[in-house]
């Protein structure tokens, strides 16, 4: 078994782009995807991984929206020639206490976060399952879908919908594991992504949520995105075949689970 097409949502910046680069280095031809509005960032990106000989496709979509991933997901196959690995990164984060959190923030967070991953998860494995050839379905998760520590307690939203992503990984992981699929996600814990400068907070409190989270972890530092690609590099893996249904942490010690 050899899987050698990947498509990575969310793939403009940050970890997203990170996990892009590591599978294309690792022999994968890749689909990016990400809003219209990161188009430029797409472009940069696939020069790149362009560079490294590989095939790359740049499907622009919201994954929230059902007609746009399910046409991603076809299109994909229709272009670079089926799907192996389905990464759905893509998410959206923000801070507010519970008694502040609107309505407005908290569907919009589920609906990229929870049913995007929903949606990635539900078209890739239909083209898997057609293929017959297995596959690895991975989603992202965070450390705030496993246990909210002390001083995180302000995303109620988020950490919701990161829980959702576990519980959904392990039963996706139930249902596919006979066609060859395994489902998996990554946990990251504090990264530093540009997702930080969208948490709805000023540059103090910015800076502030920041050192409490650096503070939160035993290496003392915050993590780079290449280290959450080298894990979704495993995950995307033959090796990692009879690994499923596990949501694993990369978070410097941030908690022990």
């Amino acid at each position: 078994m050899s899987f050698r097409i990947a498509l990575i949502t969310g793939a403009a910046r940050g970890i997203g782009a990170a996990i892009a680069r590591r599978l294309a280095k690792d022999g994968f031809d890749i689909t990016i995807n990400d809003l219209p509005s990161k188009i430029p960032e797409l472009e940069s990106l696939q020069k790149e991984i362009s560079s490294m000989g590989r095939r790359v496709y740049i499907h622009t979509a919201d994954v929230s929206d059902t007609g746009e991933v399910e046409n991603m997901v076809d299109s994909t196959v229709k272009t670079l020639g089926g799907i192996d690995v389905m990464v759905a990164n893509a998410g959206i984060g923000w801070v507010s206490p519970l008694t502040e959190c609107t309505e407005d923030i908290w569907d919009r967070i589920m609906a990229v976060n929870a049913r995007g991953v929903f949606l990635c998860y539900k078209y890739a494995a239909k083209a898997m399952i057609a293929q017959g050839r297995g596959g690895r379905i991975i989603a992202a998760s965070s450390v705030l879908g496993k246990q909210v520590p002390p001083g995180t307690s302000l995303r109620s939203a988020y950490c919701a919908s990161k829980f959702a992503v576990r519980g959904l990984t392990q039963s996706a992981a139930q249902e596919l594991g006979k066609h060859g699929i395994t489902v998996n996600a990554y946990a990251p814990g504090p990264i530093d992504t540009p997702i930080n400068d969208e948490l709805g907070l000023d540059e103090a409190a910015k800076e502030a949520y920041i050192a409490n989270d650096i503070k939160g972890t035993v290496v003392g530092r915050i993590g780079e995105p290449d280290e959450v690609a080298s894990l979704v590099s495993y995950l995307a893996s033959k090796e990692s075949g009879f690994m499923t249904g596990q949501t694993v942490s990369i978070n410097g010690g941030y908690f022990f689970d």
